[in-house]
């Protein structure tokens, strides 16, 4: 497998796809320098640069590849990968692996290889052996032992920044703004991903799990999802920490529901995320009433999405680029909001709170909110988590939600 490949493939490329007649852990294949998209052990796992496409040439370029006994599923074939900026427009790469495994949702396995046309097609059983034999066992490689964790401006900084946001809410420049904070931890040794994958998939397994050049993660929020003319978003807005008491947390989640700030805020996304879906929609619905999503730190208000495209449909990356950012993870109005995150938050946002998926040559995908997660260089990890505020927030607490929200990759990272 390389580690690199070009900005657009030199050469014509051929896809092969093959049934896999045993079972393979998803993070395994991928090992700490590859690409996982997965939920609930269904999803993919690969390996190797095949291409590196620029968003805006995926498709054509996807389609451009040969493929060789194709079957009709979302997802067979060639599929690239990404993790978008937060910030709308932004540069990025979609990136083709060279080995690719997916595990559908009955249990079914393919493995899809990627290689130049007039290179001998290779076997991908022998691949993935090679890959099982050569890749330690994610959890039983030697860590760090100790970890330095600081954040990157002081909190009482960022409280000062919430406090003015609210001044400025209250004062009806905008509705909602989200702002982040980001926490370096800095590590003897270089951090193992595949090892903190595997406590993120353990910890939060209705989550989707992933890995794009580095930047992992666990997210519980799909920014949507398209397989043939059927798209899908669950919208998430409305969080308090959990406290790990059965009760303690029954009655947050009755408080949750029972809220008019958290209900106003929920509402404001899925109206948004309706509104941006019925442009390309027959038909889009939504549940009459949100559900609380729990997970092992928080709890949030979520409500499923779903809709019919007009034909023909729009591929979920011209889906992505219209619902991105939803007002859960920058705020309402959109311009206002991203104006005052500029200004206040006093960082660079990079992929956090972006966009990362899947697309395949027929344009299906499925695409998570980038949250819950952060970016692993060497022994180097930058994680973020961010808050929506508006004008009754209280910056002590919003502190608190921030500090549970980063709990997420904090505890799969620091562990001597």
């Amino acid at each position: 497998m390389t580690s690199a490949g070009p900005e657009v493939a030199p050469h014509p490329l051929v896809a092969r796809t093959t049934r896999l007649d045993r079972d393979l852990d998803l993070v395994t294949v991928a090992g700490s320098h590859g690409v996982v998209f997965s939920r609930s052990r269904t999803g993919f796992g690969g390996r190797g640069v095949a291409a590196r496409l620029p968003r805006a040439e995926a498709l054509a370029a996807l389609a451009s590849i040969a493929v060789e006994r194709p079957n009709d599923q979302p997802g067979s074939g060639p599929v690239a990968f990404g993790a978008l900026p937060f910030l709308p427009g932004a540069d990025a790469d979609l990136i083709v692996p060279e080995l690719l495994v997916r595990r559908d949702a009955d249990g079914s396995r393919w493995v899809t290889t990627v290689t130049p046309a007039h290179d001998p097609a290779p076997d991908p059983l022998a691949l993935l052996d090679q890959i099982i034999e050569d890749t330690p066992a994610p959890g039983t490689e030697p860590g760090p032992s100790s970890f330095e964790v600081r954040s990157s401006r002081p909190p009482s900084a960022w409280t000062d920044a919430v406090a003015e946001a609210t001044a400025r809410i209250r004062s009806g420049r905008l509705d909602k703004v989200v702002l982040a904070r980001e926490v370096v931890i800095t590590a003897d040794e270089p951090i193992p991903v595949s090892t903190v994958l595997t406590r993120l998939a353990q910890g939060y397994p209705d989550c989707f799990l992933y890995l794009v050049d580095g930047f992992c993660g666990a997210s519980p929020e799909l920014l949507v999802g398209r397989s043939g003319d059927v798209v899908r978003a669950q919208p998430m807005a409305g969080t308090a920490p959990r406290r790990g008491d059965p009760a303690a947390d029954a009655r947050l989640a009755a408080n949750l529901l029972a809220s008019p700030t958290y209900r106003h805020e929920h509402q404001v996304t899925i109206d948004a995320v309706h509104d941006g879906l019925l442009a390309f929609s027959s038909y889009v619905d939504y549940e009459p009433e949100p559900s609380v999503v729990a997970m092992a730190n928080v709890a949030h208000l979520a409500t499923s999405v779903e809709g019919r495209l007009s034909h023909p449909p729009a591929s979920v990356l011209e889906l992505v680029e219209a619902l991105h950012p939803t007002p859960a993870v920058c705020g309402h109005p959109r311009a206002a909001a991203l104006e005052v995150i500029a200004e206040l938050e006093g960082m660079d946002r990079g992929r956090y709170a972006g966009a990362v998926g899947w697309v395949d040559r027929d344009g299906n995908g499925q695409w998570a909110v980038a949250i819950r997660g952060g970016s692993i260089q060497g022994n180097v990890a930058r994680i973020v988590g961010g808050n929506g505020i508006v004008g009754d927030s209280h910056p002590p607490t919003e502190l608190i939600e921030t500090r549970a929200k980063l709990q997420a990759m904090l505890t799969a990272i620091v562990r001597p």
